[in-house]
């Protein structure tokens, strides 16, 4: 199973990298937001979430849940979200500002 989830986060990086070479900024905020969403998974995969008891003191329970790797992942998908909050606004404000959400023809001329 883990395997599946590891390809699945290879094609969402390979996918991320693909859109943050492209030229639109909402492209480039789907990359950012695939790599994130990647980068979810490997640490969903690499912390082997496994079944168990509540990780409280008890002398009856044997098998505990580690909940380090899912306090890791909140967190991420809560900068996540933050970041991709400000891309979306600042490709916004930029697109309205200059009519274009081109990259190459936001950069302007060499003789500028």
């Amino acid at each position: 199973m883990e395997y599946i989830i590891l390809i699945l986060a290879g094609i969402l990086f390979a996918t991320a990298v693909y859109n943050l070479l492209q030229k639109q900024l909402l492209r480039i905020i789907i990359g950012t937001v695939l790599l994130s969403h990647g980068a979810h998974l490997v640490i969903l995969t690499m912390g082997k979430l496994k079944r168990g008891q509540p990780p409280i003191l008890d002398d009856a329970v044997v098998n505990y849940t580690d909940p380090l790797p899912q306090a890791l992942i909140l967190t991420s998908i809560v900068i996540s979200f933050g970041i991709t909050s400000l891309l979306l606004v600042l490709a916004y404000r930029t697109a309205q500002e200059n009519k274009t959400d081109n990259m190459e023809e936001m950069r302007g001329e060499s003789n500028e």
